[in-house]
């Protein structure tokens, strides 16, 4: 069976500007400015991506910053660290959303 996700796409992402070059341009530009060296390192940013990429499970970012984690000097452990992150956030939230499920349960049932 083909796959939705063809890795070899992710090289082809700059073409999203080709029919609005302004806007893909600024988003280009954005994107730049927030993963340079700031407060936080580039490998710390490429960390954060790579748990972000897992939570919103976006292949082609995993594929990406698994990469980028890599060569900015993360390890296997770290990155699977980062990953375990995102998913604890990522349950944490559905869980406290029962929070909402019992208030309306609560208020059906009386």
């Amino acid at each position: 069976m083909d796959s939705y996700y063809h890795m070899s796409d992710l090289a082809k992402f700059g073409e999203i500007s080709d029919e609005a070059s302004e806007l893909g341009q600024k988003f280009f530009d954005y994107y730049a400015a927030v993963f340079g060296e700031g407060e936080l390192t580039e490998r710390e940013k490429a960390l954060i991506a790579l748990a972000v990429a897992h939570a919103v499970q976006c292949p082609y970012c995993i594929d990406a910053y698994t990469r980028t984690c890599l060569e900015k000097g993360s390890n296997l452990g770290e990155m699977t660290e980062a990953v375990h992150v995102a998913a604890a956030i990522r349950g944490g939230a559905s869980l406290v959303h029962g929070i909402q499920m019992r208030n309306i349960a609560k208020k059906v049932s009386m």
